[in-house]
């Protein structure tokens, strides 16, 4: 290797010392600059952030629509039923994740917080899974199709959840 390096020559014009070769993507990039508590204030206002709360919210409400246009579609109690737990299977899952990832002991610092929203998200695809193998012998006559559809509905709501916040203006 150090044959190699000492092999290398380079033109003293084309590279100085203590500064890096530039990039394309460089070129875009504008000085870092600090803002000021009204700049930041203002920033704030403009890009509000989310409650995992309402995504919850959103959820359990539109798996409550699902279920009851199922029940007016079907006429079947179980199908109705089977489209609650759908909702269910991604609604409780999502109330343990949004528990932890926004208790105190996450916020204590970045890694924490990290760490919090792996180990959380570990707890949901269990509950998740958990769930779902325990889906028949919760709900009667289950119908696998209408509980599948309303899951993914639910889980849909993230997207929506997006849009929700609005975009920001500049």
């Amino acid at each position: 290797m150090l044959k190699v390096a000492a092999s290398l020559s380079f033109d003293s014009a084309t590279v100085t010392p203590n500064t890096r070769r530039g990039y394309e993507d460089e070129a875009d990039e504008r000085p870092f600059k600090r803002l000021t508590r009204a700049e930041a204030d203002d920033w704030r206002a403009r890009h509000p952030v989310l409650s995992p709360w309402r995504v919850v919210l959103a959820q359990t409400g539109f798996g409550i629509v699902i279920a009851a246009l199922a029940w007016l579609f079907s006429g079947s109690r179980s199908v109705a039923l089977s489209a609650l737990y759908g909702a269910v299977v991604v609604v409780i899952p999502a109330v343990l994740m949004a528990r932890g990832t926004t208790s105190p002991l996450a916020r204590i610092s970045p890694a924490t917080g990290a760490i919090s929203v792996l180990f959380w998200a570990m707890v949901k695809m269990g509950a998740s899974v958990l769930l779902l193998v325990v889906a028949p012998r919760v709900v009667q006559d289950l119908s696998w199709p209408a509980l599948l559809i309303a899951l993914v509905l639910c889980m849909q709501i993230y997207w929506l959840a997006l849009l929700w916040r609005g975009r920001s203006t500049n």
